[in-house]
């Protein structure tokens, strides 16, 4: 499919689907060398920026991020905006105010979150690369529900300027894309320090060239819960692994765990701070009374304007900063994050990286995930959770399909500033994988 073709049918596509909060008008590639799409929390000057919530409704930001100024740099055109959980906060992108993204390989099931439309772009336009952005595996969830390839770069490998935060400490910017080649190349193009976001500034230089994969060490924890076609699927994996010469053994990880419960106290606590800045005066939604004192006119637009989820990260958020629990919950957290990291560390020693499933489940269907409760979906993200936790680039490959064909995905994790690693396992993958796309 050219460019031409891409952008003209590009409004079909997305009645189909519901990738896209907002599209380019035009019809006209010019001199674009490729396509590619953004998460709704990445800044754009030339569509509206929400977040998928009510409260930013109306934002049209004047700069570029620097994720997407550097694509715009490379030759690429900004085609849409996907839609995504309200903040970044979900699993599988129904807690968007907008339109919720639909599953290239069934309608009725989710696109996994919070990057749901990106992984659904990338997966549904063809020859398509979508920037996505993780915290606790909004990357890899969805490339494994969509069936395509994910990852999510070591913490300050690209530049966070221009993101809306969820949780400042932990959001990385990635790439989503059906091609395992498009992970280094874009990631390429992106990564580099900027001055505008501090955290960049330290990193080392992208290394490129092919790395031989020997080991992976798979964790005991993180093939417990797993469904059974979820199961079945990533030991054929393993097997297919031990046939490319890749030693493959288990290990122990004891603080596996304990990350989820540390994720969502770190997680919300930065969320409520860096929601407490929509109060309706600068930007989004600022349609509230002005008779009403200051407390009054906030509490009046922030009830309206976020959602359940948000409501309830922010009350969480809230609760483990307050005098008298920090110590209980957030300082314990942040030392248990640090136990995560260590054990990651000392398996790296000895293995090339660590494997675990993507995803303890295929997507669900959207009757399914109403019947969850808000604990069900958090202990969904048991195995993207950790990596996210310690800042470690990884990545997801999909591995297999269900009897339904459903994608089932498989996640590698490699030690900071690694991602050549990652980029090479990925290519030898590919290269024995046969990847499926949705019928029409």
């Amino acid at each position: 499919m050219t460019m031409q073709s891409t952008l003209a049918s590009l409004r079909d596509t997305n009645a189909r689907y519901g990738m896209f909060h907002a599209m380019t008008e035009d019809t006209d590639a010019g001199d674009a060398k490729f396509l590619f799409s953004a998460k709704d929390n990445l800044t754009s000057m030339d569509m509206e920026t929400c977040a998928g919530s009510r409260i930013l409704e109306g934002y049209h930001p004047n700069f570029d991020a620097t994720a997407i100024a550097k694509m715009r740099a490379a030759g690429g055109k900004l085609i849409g905006k996907t839609n995504m959980d309200e903040f970044g906060f979900g699993t599988f992108s129904a807690n968007s105010a907008y339109e919720i993204p639909r599953n290239p390989f069934d309608l009725e099931r989710s696109c996994g979150g919070s990057s749901g439309g990106s992984a659904c772009a990338a997966m549904a336009i063809e020859d398509h690369v979508s920037l996505g952005v993780s915290t606790g595996g909004s990357i890899c969830c969805p490339a494994s529900f969509c069936g395509v390839y994910g990852i999510a770069p070591t913490y300050g490998r690209v530049s966070r300027y221009g993101l809306i935060d969820y949780g400042n400490s932990l959001d990385k910017i990635g790439i989503l894309s059906t091609k395992a080649g498009d992970l280094r190349k874009y990631i390429g193009v992106m990564a580099g320090r900027d001055e505008k976001d501090p955290t960049s500034c330290v990193q080392p230089e992208l290394r490129s060239g092919m790395v031989r994969v020997k080991s992976v060490a798979v964790p005991k924890d993180g093939i417990q819960g797993l469904s059974k076609d979820v199961e079945s699927t990533f030991k054929a994996s393993l097997e297919m692994l031990k046939s490319m010469g890749i030693d493959v053994e288990e290990v122990d990880m004891p603080s596996f765990k304990y990350a989820i419960p540390a994720y969502y106290v770190l997680a919300t606590s930065e969320a409520s701070t860096n929601l407490a800045r929509y109060v309706g005066m600068r930007y989004g939604m600022q349609e509230g009374d002005l008779s009403l004192k200051f407390d009054d006119y906030f509490s009046s637009i922030r009830s309206e304007g976020f959602g359940d989820e948000a409501k309830r990260r922010i009350l969480l958020g809230t609760f483990t900063r307050m005098v008298g629990y920090r110590d209980r919950y957030y300082a314990k957290a942040r030392q248990v994050r640090q136990l995560v990291i260590d054990d990651y560390k000392s398996v790296l020693k000895d293995h090339d990286l660590v494997l675990t499933p993507t995803m303890p489940f295929v997507a669900p269907r959207f009757d399914e995930i109403e019947r969850m409760t808000a604990l069900e979906s958090y202990k969904a993200d048991y195995l993207t959770v950790p990596p996210n936790l310690t800042g470690m680039p990884h990545m997801s490959v999909p591995c297999g399909y269900d009897g339904n064909g459903m994608p089932v995905g498989m996640q590698f994790v490699a030690d900071h500033w690694n991602e050549e690693v990652l980029f090479s396992m990925a290519e030898d993958w590919e290269a024995g994988f046969e990847l499926r796309r949705p019928s029409a």
